[in-house]
Protein backbone atom coordinates (compact mmCIF):
# COMPACT_ATOMS: atom_id res chain seq x y z
CA UNK A 1 0.00 0.00 0.00
CA UNK A 2 1.20 3.71 -0.43
CA UNK A 3 3.02 5.25 2.50
CA UNK A 4 0.79 8.13 3.59
CA UNK A 5 3.41 11.24 3.89
CA UNK A 6 2.90 14.91 4.34
CA UNK A 7 3.61 15.23 0.90
CA UNK A 8 0.37 13.08 0.13
CA UNK A 9 -1.91 14.83 2.48
CA UNK A 10 -0.73 18.42 1.06
CA UNK A 11 -1.32 17.11 -2.71
CA UNK A 12 -4.95 16.12 -1.75
CA UNK A 13 -5.90 18.91 0.06
CA UNK A 14 -5.14 20.84 -2.63
CA UNK A 15 -6.45 19.10 -5.21
CA UNK A 16 -3.63 17.51 -6.94
CA UNK A 17 -4.13 14.38 -7.28
CA UNK A 18 -3.10 13.72 -11.10
CA UNK A 19 0.03 14.05 -12.67
CA UNK A 20 -1.29 16.91 -15.05
CA UNK A 21 -2.17 18.82 -11.87
CA UNK A 22 0.34 18.61 -9.60
CA UNK A 23 2.75 19.17 -12.78
CA UNK A 24 1.72 22.67 -13.71
CA UNK A 25 1.38 23.78 -10.15
CA UNK A 26 4.96 22.36 -9.89
CA UNK A 27 6.35 24.39 -13.24
CA UNK A 28 4.54 27.59 -12.34
CA UNK A 29 6.53 26.96 -8.22
CA UNK A 30 9.64 26.48 -10.19
CA UNK A 31 9.52 29.52 -12.29
CA UNK A 32 8.45 31.23 -9.65
CA UNK A 33 11.34 30.80 -7.21
CA UNK A 34 14.18 30.73 -10.61
CA UNK A 35 13.14 34.37 -10.35
CA UNK A 36 12.89 34.82 -6.90
CA UNK A 37 16.18 33.16 -6.38
CA UNK A 38 18.06 34.33 -9.77
CA UNK A 39 18.73 30.83 -10.90
CA UNK A 40 17.21 30.30 -14.27
CA UNK A 41 18.22 26.59 -14.34
CA UNK A 42 14.80 26.03 -11.96
CA UNK A 43 12.83 27.28 -14.59
CA UNK A 44 13.04 24.45 -17.15
CA UNK A 45 12.40 21.99 -13.81
CA UNK A 46 9.54 19.03 -14.82
CA UNK A 47 8.46 16.11 -13.38
CA UNK A 48 7.61 12.88 -14.92
CA UNK A 49 4.15 10.87 -14.61
CA UNK A 50 6.71 7.69 -13.26
CA UNK A 51 8.51 10.85 -10.75
CA UNK A 52 4.81 12.11 -9.43
CA UNK A 53 3.78 8.64 -8.99
CA UNK A 54 6.65 7.54 -6.77
CA UNK A 55 6.69 10.81 -4.82
CA UNK A 56 2.70 10.53 -4.29
CA UNK A 57 3.12 7.07 -3.60
CA UNK A 58 6.27 7.70 -0.84
CA UNK A 59 7.65 5.11 -2.73
CA UNK A 60 11.62 6.80 -2.34
CA UNK A 61 14.69 5.44 -0.74
CA UNK A 62 16.25 8.96 -0.82
CA UNK A 63 15.01 12.08 -1.03
CA UNK A 64 14.87 13.86 -4.07
CA UNK A 65 17.53 16.02 -5.77
CA UNK A 66 18.50 19.42 -4.48
CA UNK A 67 16.58 21.63 -7.54
CA UNK A 68 13.70 19.61 -6.46
CA UNK A 69 13.52 20.03 -3.01
CA UNK A 70 14.06 23.35 -3.37
CA UNK A 71 10.90 23.75 -5.78
CA UNK A 72 8.83 21.96 -4.11
CA UNK A 73 9.79 23.50 -0.35
CA UNK A 74 8.78 26.72 -2.47
CA UNK A 75 5.59 25.54 -3.82
CA UNK A 76 4.05 23.33 -0.13
CA UNK A 77 5.58 25.56 2.22
CA UNK A 78 7.08 22.91 4.04
CA UNK A 79 10.98 21.29 4.46
CA UNK A 80 11.30 18.37 2.24
CA UNK A 81 12.41 16.33 5.19
CA UNK A 82 8.76 16.61 6.61
CA UNK A 83 7.20 16.12 2.91
CA UNK A 84 8.28 12.57 2.43
CA UNK A 85 8.10 11.64 5.58
CA UNK A 86 5.06 9.41 7.13
CA UNK A 87 2.16 12.01 8.22
CA UNK A 88 0.00 11.33 11.46
CA UNK A 89 -3.92 11.83 11.21
CA UNK A 90 -3.17 15.39 11.79
CA UNK A 91 -0.66 16.97 8.87
CA UNK A 92 1.14 19.36 11.82
CA UNK A 93 1.65 18.99 15.25
CA UNK A 94 -0.74 21.74 15.94
CA UNK A 95 -3.36 18.92 14.61
CA UNK A 96 -1.54 16.09 17.12
CA UNK A 97 -1.99 18.43 20.13
CA UNK A 98 -5.37 19.03 19.06
CA UNK A 99 -5.76 15.02 18.80
CA UNK A 100 -3.78 14.44 21.90
CA UNK A 101 -6.29 17.21 23.82
CA UNK A 102 -9.11 15.34 22.51
CA UNK A 103 -8.54 12.16 23.63
CA UNK A 104 -7.48 13.02 27.21
CA UNK A 105 -11.27 15.02 26.95
CA UNK A 106 -12.93 11.86 26.07
CA UNK A 107 -11.04 9.70 29.14
CA UNK A 108 -11.12 12.09 31.80
CA UNK A 109 -14.26 13.77 31.59
CA UNK A 110 -17.02 11.42 33.50
CA UNK A 111 -19.62 9.87 32.05
CA UNK A 112 -22.11 12.41 30.33
CA UNK A 113 -25.77 12.32 31.44
CA UNK A 114 -28.90 11.14 29.80
CA UNK A 115 -29.67 14.66 28.69
CA UNK A 116 -26.17 15.56 28.15
CA UNK A 117 -23.83 16.05 24.59
CA UNK A 118 -20.63 13.81 25.10
CA UNK A 119 -18.20 15.99 24.89
CA UNK A 120 -16.20 14.60 22.74
CA UNK A 121 -18.97 14.68 19.77
CA UNK A 122 -18.54 18.83 20.80
CA UNK A 123 -15.09 18.75 20.10
CA UNK A 124 -15.15 16.43 16.96
CA UNK A 125 -18.15 18.92 15.35
CA UNK A 126 -16.41 22.08 15.68
CA UNK A 127 -12.82 20.42 14.79
CA UNK A 128 -15.48 19.57 11.40
CA UNK A 129 -16.79 23.86 11.37
CA UNK A 130 -12.90 25.04 11.21
CA UNK A 131 -11.30 22.61 8.93
CA UNK A 132 -10.39 23.99 5.97
CA UNK A 133 -8.90 22.63 2.58
CA UNK A 134 -7.18 26.04 1.88
CA UNK A 135 -4.84 26.62 4.30
CA UNK A 136 -3.04 30.00 4.73
CA UNK A 137 -0.44 29.28 2.53
CA UNK A 138 -2.40 28.32 -0.31
CA UNK A 139 -4.40 31.85 -0.50
CA UNK A 140 -1.08 33.69 -0.05
CA UNK A 141 0.05 32.31 -2.92
CA UNK A 142 -3.15 32.80 -5.15
CA UNK A 143 -2.87 36.14 -3.71
CA UNK A 144 0.42 36.76 -4.54
CA UNK A 145 -0.19 34.80 -8.25
CA UNK A 146 -3.12 38.07 -8.84
CA UNK A 147 -0.22 40.86 -8.06
CA UNK A 148 2.31 39.22 -10.05
CA UNK A 149 -0.63 39.22 -13.03
CA UNK A 150 -0.86 43.01 -12.57
CA UNK A 151 2.82 44.02 -11.81
CA UNK A 152 3.71 42.30 -15.41
CA UNK A 153 0.56 43.14 -17.08
CA UNK A 154 1.97 46.74 -18.80
CA UNK A 155 5.04 44.74 -19.80
CA UNK A 156 3.60 41.26 -20.49
CA UNK A 157 0.14 41.85 -21.96
CA UNK A 158 -2.70 40.35 -22.04
CA UNK A 159 -2.38 37.04 -24.10
CA UNK A 160 0.92 36.03 -21.60
CA UNK A 161 -0.60 36.58 -18.61
CA UNK A 162 -4.26 35.36 -19.36
CA UNK A 163 -3.55 31.40 -18.81
CA UNK A 164 -2.35 32.51 -15.00
CA UNK A 165 -5.20 34.63 -14.20
CA UNK A 166 -7.57 31.42 -15.39
CA UNK A 167 -5.79 29.15 -13.37
CA UNK A 168 -6.23 31.33 -10.06
CA UNK A 169 -9.82 31.46 -11.16
CA UNK A 170 -10.11 28.35 -11.25
CA UNK A 171 -8.62 27.30 -8.18
CA UNK A 172 -10.64 29.55 -6.18
CA UNK A 173 -13.01 27.99 -7.76
CA UNK A 174 -12.51 24.51 -6.86
CA UNK A 175 -11.61 25.27 -3.55
CA UNK A 176 -14.80 27.01 -2.93
CA UNK A 177 -16.65 23.78 -3.84
CA UNK A 178 -15.35 22.22 -0.68
CA UNK A 179 -15.51 23.46 2.91
CA UNK A 180 -13.36 26.21 4.77
CA UNK A 181 -13.92 28.50 8.02
CA UNK A 182 -15.80 31.74 7.00
CA UNK A 183 -12.53 34.18 7.31
CA UNK A 184 -10.79 31.60 4.38
CA UNK A 185 -13.78 31.50 2.59
CA UNK A 186 -14.27 35.03 2.49
CA UNK A 187 -10.57 35.33 1.12
CA UNK A 188 -11.84 32.32 -1.63
CA UNK A 189 -14.31 34.94 -2.66
CA UNK A 190 -12.19 38.18 -2.61
CA UNK A 191 -9.42 36.65 -4.98
CA UNK A 192 -11.95 34.67 -7.30
CA UNK A 193 -13.54 38.25 -7.88
CA UNK A 194 -9.76 39.73 -8.84
CA UNK A 195 -9.38 37.03 -11.07
CA UNK A 196 -12.56 37.54 -12.70
CA UNK A 197 -12.37 41.38 -12.48
CA UNK A 198 -9.06 40.76 -14.27
CA UNK A 199 -10.28 38.46 -16.89
CA UNK A 200 -12.45 40.92 -18.23
CA UNK A 201 -10.32 43.75 -18.55
CA UNK A 202 -7.97 41.26 -20.45
CA UNK A 203 -10.97 40.50 -22.30
CA UNK A 204 -11.36 43.95 -23.41
CA UNK A 205 -7.68 44.53 -24.27
CA UNK A 206 -8.34 41.85 -26.75
CA UNK A 207 -11.35 42.75 -28.04
CA UNK A 208 -13.81 40.20 -27.02
CA UNK A 209 -16.29 42.36 -25.06
CA UNK A 210 -18.98 39.86 -24.45
CA UNK A 211 -17.07 37.89 -22.53
CA UNK A 212 -15.45 40.74 -20.86
CA UNK A 213 -19.57 41.63 -19.39
CA UNK A 214 -19.40 37.66 -18.21
CA UNK A 215 -16.28 38.67 -16.10
CA UNK A 216 -17.17 41.38 -14.60
CA UNK A 217 -20.43 40.25 -13.67
CA UNK A 218 -18.87 37.73 -11.75
CA UNK A 219 -16.84 39.64 -10.39
CA UNK A 220 -19.53 42.49 -8.90
CA UNK A 221 -21.20 39.87 -7.52
CA UNK A 222 -18.67 37.63 -5.57
CA UNK A 223 -17.31 40.84 -4.59
CA UNK A 224 -21.31 42.01 -3.17
CA UNK A 225 -21.34 38.48 -1.40
CA UNK A 226 -18.58 39.05 1.40
CA UNK A 227 -19.17 43.09 1.01
CA UNK A 228 -15.69 43.66 -0.44
CA UNK A 229 -16.78 47.52 -2.12
CA UNK A 230 -13.55 47.94 -3.24
CA UNK A 231 -13.42 45.34 -5.44
CA UNK A 232 -17.02 45.47 -6.32
CA UNK A 233 -16.44 49.22 -7.75
CA UNK A 234 -13.33 48.46 -9.23
CA UNK A 235 -15.32 45.53 -11.21
CA UNK A 236 -18.48 48.23 -12.15
CA UNK A 237 -15.36 50.56 -13.58
CA UNK A 238 -14.29 47.73 -16.06
CA UNK A 239 -18.05 46.80 -17.36
CA UNK A 240 -17.87 50.59 -18.11
CA UNK A 241 -14.67 50.11 -19.98
CA UNK A 242 -16.03 47.20 -21.69
CA UNK A 243 -18.94 48.94 -22.70
CA UNK A 244 -17.29 52.18 -23.92
CA UNK A 245 -14.76 50.07 -25.98
CA UNK A 246 -18.11 47.76 -27.33
CA UNK A 247 -19.75 51.60 -28.30
CA UNK A 248 -22.27 51.53 -25.57
CA UNK A 249 -21.27 55.05 -24.29
CA UNK A 250 -25.45 55.79 -22.80
CA UNK A 251 -24.72 52.19 -20.71
CA UNK A 252 -21.04 52.93 -19.81
CA UNK A 253 -22.14 55.81 -18.72
CA UNK A 254 -24.89 54.82 -16.65
CA UNK A 255 -22.44 51.56 -15.40
CA UNK A 256 -20.26 54.03 -13.65
CA UNK A 257 -22.57 56.59 -12.80
CA UNK A 258 -25.03 54.10 -10.46
CA UNK A 259 -21.55 52.60 -8.64
CA UNK A 260 -20.58 56.61 -8.56
CA UNK A 261 -23.73 57.08 -6.44
CA UNK A 262 -23.00 54.37 -4.68
CA UNK A 263 -19.94 55.89 -2.94
CA UNK A 264 -19.89 59.39 -4.10
CA UNK A 265 -16.14 59.95 -2.02
CA UNK A 266 -14.74 56.21 -2.35
CA UNK A 267 -11.39 56.68 -3.75
CA UNK A 268 -11.97 53.71 -6.40
CA UNK A 269 -14.96 56.30 -7.93
CA UNK A 270 -11.96 58.64 -9.47
CA UNK A 271 -11.43 55.43 -12.23
CA UNK A 272 -15.72 55.62 -12.27
CA UNK A 273 -15.87 58.85 -13.01
CA UNK A 274 -12.65 59.75 -15.30
CA UNK A 275 -12.43 56.36 -17.52
CA UNK A 276 -16.56 55.31 -17.10
CA UNK A 277 -18.19 58.20 -17.37
CA UNK A 278 -16.37 61.50 -18.65
CA UNK A 279 -14.69 59.33 -21.50
CA UNK A 280 -18.38 57.94 -22.71
CA UNK A 281 -20.30 61.43 -22.40
CA UNK A 282 -17.74 63.17 -24.35
CA UNK A 283 -18.60 60.61 -27.08
CA UNK A 284 -22.40 61.65 -26.49
CA UNK A 285 -21.01 65.27 -27.14
CA UNK A 286 -22.11 66.50 -23.22
CA UNK A 287 -19.62 68.97 -23.03
CA UNK A 288 -20.92 70.96 -19.88
CA UNK A 289 -21.21 66.88 -17.82
CA UNK A 290 -17.68 66.21 -19.27
CA UNK A 291 -16.19 69.06 -17.26
CA UNK A 292 -18.26 68.41 -14.48
CA UNK A 293 -17.09 64.53 -14.01
CA UNK A 294 -13.67 65.71 -14.39
CA UNK A 295 -13.60 68.22 -12.12
CA UNK A 296 -15.12 65.78 -9.32
CA UNK A 297 -12.30 63.29 -10.23
CA UNK A 298 -9.70 65.62 -9.49
CA UNK A 299 -11.35 67.22 -6.40
CA UNK A 300 -11.69 63.31 -5.39
CA UNK A 301 -7.71 63.04 -6.07
CA UNK A 302 -6.64 65.81 -3.97
CA UNK A 303 -9.02 64.33 -1.59
CA UNK A 304 -7.36 60.92 -1.17
CA UNK A 305 -3.52 61.93 -2.19
CA UNK A 306 -2.84 59.94 -4.79
CA UNK A 307 -0.02 58.71 -6.70
CA UNK A 308 0.95 62.13 -8.82
CA UNK A 309 2.12 59.65 -11.21
CA UNK A 310 0.90 57.02 -14.10
CA UNK A 311 -0.78 54.18 -12.16
CA UNK A 312 -0.90 50.77 -14.11
CA UNK A 313 -3.84 50.88 -16.31
CA UNK A 314 -4.70 47.19 -14.26
CA UNK A 315 -4.41 48.08 -11.11
CA UNK A 316 -6.37 47.65 -8.78
CA UNK A 317 -5.14 51.04 -6.19
CA UNK A 318 -7.04 54.50 -6.73
CA UNK A 319 -6.35 56.14 -10.21
CA UNK A 320 -3.00 58.25 -9.81
CA UNK A 321 -3.12 62.14 -10.92
CA UNK A 322 -1.64 61.35 -14.48
CA UNK A 323 -3.76 58.60 -15.50
CA UNK A 324 -7.16 60.90 -14.74
CA UNK A 325 -5.64 63.51 -17.10
CA UNK A 326 -4.78 61.12 -19.73
CA UNK A 327 -8.41 60.06 -19.64
CA UNK A 328 -9.56 63.75 -19.78
CA UNK A 329 -7.22 64.30 -22.93
CA UNK A 330 -9.42 61.27 -24.34
CA UNK A 331 -12.74 62.94 -23.51
CA UNK A 332 -11.93 65.91 -24.89
CA UNK A 333 -10.41 64.85 -27.99
CA UNK A 334 -14.01 63.32 -28.73
CA UNK A 335 -15.80 66.62 -28.01
CA UNK A 336 -12.91 68.69 -30.37
CA UNK A 337 -11.53 70.69 -27.96
CA UNK A 338 -8.10 70.67 -29.63
CA UNK A 339 -6.44 73.28 -27.12
CA UNK A 340 -7.66 71.57 -24.24
CA UNK A 341 -6.11 68.47 -25.22
CA UNK A 342 -2.54 69.51 -26.26
CA UNK A 343 -2.42 71.97 -22.73
CA UNK A 344 -3.14 68.23 -20.96
CA UNK A 345 -1.24 66.53 -23.03
CA UNK A 346 1.84 68.61 -22.39
CA UNK A 347 1.16 68.62 -18.45
CA UNK A 348 1.51 64.81 -18.27
CA UNK A 349 3.94 64.43 -20.92
CA UNK A 350 7.08 63.89 -18.61
CA UNK A 351 4.91 61.59 -16.72
CA UNK A 352 4.12 59.59 -19.42
CA UNK A 353 6.87 59.50 -21.22
CA UNK A 354 8.86 57.27 -18.04
CA UNK A 355 5.93 55.70 -17.56
CA UNK A 356 6.30 51.80 -17.55
CA UNK A 357 3.25 51.46 -20.01
CA UNK A 358 4.05 51.51 -23.86
CA UNK A 359 0.16 51.26 -24.07
CA UNK A 360 0.09 54.51 -22.23
CA UNK A 361 2.51 56.36 -24.81
CA UNK A 362 0.91 55.07 -27.77
CA UNK A 363 -2.79 56.08 -26.45
CA UNK A 364 -1.77 59.62 -25.70
CA UNK A 365 0.12 60.33 -28.95
CA UNK A 366 -2.77 58.95 -30.67
CA UNK A 367 -5.19 61.34 -29.15
CA UNK A 368 -2.59 63.89 -29.73
CA UNK A 369 -2.60 62.96 -33.24
CA UNK A 370 -6.24 63.41 -33.63
CA UNK A 371 -6.37 66.76 -31.82
CA UNK A 372 -3.66 68.31 -34.85
CA UNK A 373 -5.66 67.11 -37.41
CA UNK A 374 -8.73 69.09 -35.88
CA UNK A 375 -7.01 71.85 -35.82
CA UNK A 376 -8.19 75.22 -37.71
CA UNK A 377 -4.96 74.61 -39.24
CA UNK A 378 -4.12 70.80 -39.15
CA UNK A 379 -0.90 69.50 -38.80
CA UNK A 380 -0.73 66.81 -40.65
CA UNK A 381 2.72 66.25 -40.92
CA UNK A 382 3.46 65.80 -36.82
CA UNK A 383 0.27 63.97 -36.55
CA UNK A 384 1.23 61.33 -38.90
CA UNK A 385 4.63 60.79 -37.17
CA UNK A 386 2.98 60.28 -33.86
CA UNK A 387 0.51 57.93 -35.69
CA UNK A 388 3.80 55.77 -36.39
CA UNK A 389 5.29 55.96 -33.13
CA UNK A 390 2.35 55.38 -31.20
CA UNK A 391 1.83 51.77 -33.59
CA UNK A 392 5.64 51.79 -33.03
CA UNK A 393 5.33 51.65 -29.07
CA UNK A 394 2.77 49.36 -29.49
CA UNK A 395 4.38 46.45 -31.33
CA UNK A 396 3.79 43.21 -31.27
CA UNK A 397 1.41 43.66 -27.90
CA UNK A 398 -1.84 45.37 -29.79
CA UNK A 399 -4.90 45.92 -27.23
CA UNK A 400 -8.08 47.40 -28.51
CA UNK A 401 -7.84 50.94 -27.53
CA UNK A 402 -4.84 51.19 -29.64
CA UNK A 403 -6.59 50.02 -33.01
CA UNK A 404 -9.83 51.41 -32.07
CA UNK A 405 -8.21 55.01 -32.18
CA UNK A 406 -4.90 54.24 -34.47
CA UNK A 407 -7.93 53.00 -37.08
CA UNK A 408 -9.79 56.37 -36.35
CA UNK A 409 -6.95 58.46 -36.54
CA UNK A 410 -5.99 56.74 -40.24
CA UNK A 411 -9.99 57.20 -41.35
CA UNK A 412 -9.78 61.24 -39.92
CA UNK A 413 -6.68 61.76 -42.42
CA UNK A 414 -8.48 60.74 -44.85
CA UNK A 415 -8.78 63.61 -46.69
CA UNK A 416 -4.97 63.89 -47.10
CA UNK A 417 -4.53 60.79 -48.37
CA UNK A 418 -2.16 61.95 -51.53
CA UNK A 419 -0.48 63.89 -48.79
CA UNK A 420 2.99 61.19 -48.92
CA UNK A 421 2.92 61.26 -44.63
CA UNK A 422 -0.48 60.23 -44.89
CA UNK A 423 0.60 57.21 -47.14
CA UNK A 424 3.48 56.29 -45.01
CA UNK A 425 0.87 56.14 -42.08
CA UNK A 426 -1.72 54.14 -43.60
CA UNK A 427 1.05 51.38 -45.03
CA UNK A 428 2.80 51.23 -41.51
CA UNK A 429 -1.14 50.94 -39.85
CA UNK A 430 -1.97 48.13 -42.55
CA UNK A 431 1.33 46.39 -41.87
CA UNK A 432 0.65 46.80 -37.99
CA UNK A 433 -2.80 45.81 -38.73
CA UNK A 434 -2.10 42.30 -40.04
CA UNK A 435 -0.87 40.85 -36.84
CA UNK A 436 -3.54 37.76 -35.46
CA UNK A 437 -4.01 39.30 -32.94
CA UNK A 438 -5.31 42.95 -34.40
CA UNK A 439 -6.86 40.87 -37.01
CA UNK A 440 -9.18 39.08 -34.41
CA UNK A 441 -9.98 42.51 -33.30
CA UNK A 442 -11.12 43.87 -36.53
CA UNK A 443 -13.49 40.75 -36.79
CA UNK A 444 -14.81 40.90 -33.14
CA UNK A 445 -15.72 44.86 -33.90
CA UNK A 446 -17.37 44.27 -37.18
Amino acid sequence: MPRTTLLRQLLQQRHLTTHEAFAAQYERAAARLAELDRDPRLASLQVSSRQFDRWYGGELLTLPRSDACRVLEHMLGRPVSELFSTAYDGDSAHDRDEESSTRRLATSAPPPREDDENPLDIVTRTRQLTASNADDATLAFLDSSLEGVVSRYEQDGPYVLRPQARQVRQLAHTLLDGRQPPRARRELFRLAARASGLLGYMAVNTGDFALSEAYCTEARDLSREIGDLDTDLWACGTLSFSLYYAGRYDEADACAAVAVERAPRHAQSIRLLANGRARALGKTGDRRAVEQVIGQALRLSDLHEVSVGLTSCISFEPYGRARTLANAVTSHVALRNTAQVLRDAEHIDDLVEHSASSWSRSLVRLDVATALLQQRTPDVDHAMVLGREALRLCGDTPISSVYQRSRDLHEQAGPWRDHSAVRDYGEEFRTWSSQPAVLAMESSAS
